[in-house]
């Protein structure tokens, strides 16, 4: 596949841009391309090694980061996050709630209780409460752009557990249930929905064969990068989208289309 160039939004430069889950995969390249559109960044993550790598990298490239690790499904964690961030770089414009995961397939009548409820926690309480800490300012203030992640999963029925289908599909409404009520001030909200990524992660687990299958399957014929799904992140963030609040954004290479 040919180099890629990216668009830039000069909008963004000296923003306050808070990425979770920003330490690897989809977060850590939202991150990145943050950074090169002139955004101040906090790396979110649990791993402090995997955040300190990605604002390594950032700052090495002549960016602007801090990383701040933090459990988001504890309101008291988050709330501590919010405040350093608020005190090294300012208040927040831009909130790319992206922590979750736990997508792989377990069947329903398998699940114990225990997984359903690390799922809801991980993937759309996390969601919540990282949006509850922000959300106040940005009305403050009169403007602020969230976005949040769900997933194709949220769309259509998957491979995927249902409890973390049904997590993202509470991350779909939820964002629509926001937008409605925050857009007066100036605040928008919309979410993403990734279909299959070719995460560092993915590439390890998943063999080369089942790559070519999976890509197969999407209309554009590959899997998507972490940088497709960051470069949607970029434009409903950025006012290029400033009339644009409310939306699922299927990043999904055609395999969804609703």
């Amino acid at each position: 596949m040919a180099a890629r160039s990216y668009p830039t939004y000069p909008d963004l430069a000296g923003k306050v841009a808070v990425v979770s889950g920003g330490s690897r995969g989809i977060g850590a390249a939202t991150c990145r391309l943050l950074a090169q559109n002139g955004a101040k960044v906090t790396v979110n993550g649990r791993d402090e090694a995997a955040i300190d790598s990605v604002v390594q990298e950032i700052q090495g490239s002549g960016g602007e980061a801090i990383g701040v690790a933090a459990d988001l499904t504890d309101l008291a964690a988050v709330e501590r996050m919010r405040r350093r961030i608020e005190e090294e770089l300012g208040p927040v414009d831009v909130l790319a709630a992206f922590a979750g995961g736990q997508g792989y397939p377990t069947p329903t009548e398998q699940m114990a209780e225990e997984q359903w409820r690390s799922v809801m926690d991980s993937d759309l309480t996390a969601t919540f409460l990282t949006v509850r800490s922000f959300l106040p300012g940005m009305i403050e203030r009169g403007g602020g752009s969230i976005v949040t992640m769900a997933s194709s999963a949220a769309r259509l029925p998957s491979q995927a557990s249902a409890a973390y289908a049904a997590a993202k599909a509470g991350v779909v409404m939820f964002s629509k249930h926001v937008a409605s009520e925050v857009g007066q001030h100036g605040v928008r909200v919309n979410c993403l929905a990734p279909s299959s990524v070719l995460t560092e992660r993915v590439k390890r687990l998943m063999p080369e064969e089942t790559q070519r299958q999976v890509a197969s399957m999407h209309p554009l014929g590959r899997m998507g990068t972490p940088e497709d799904v960051a470069l949607a992140t970029l434009f409903l963030a950025s006012e290029s989208s400033s009339w644009i609040t409310g939306v699922t954004l299927d990043v999904a290479g055609g395999r969804i289309i609703v």
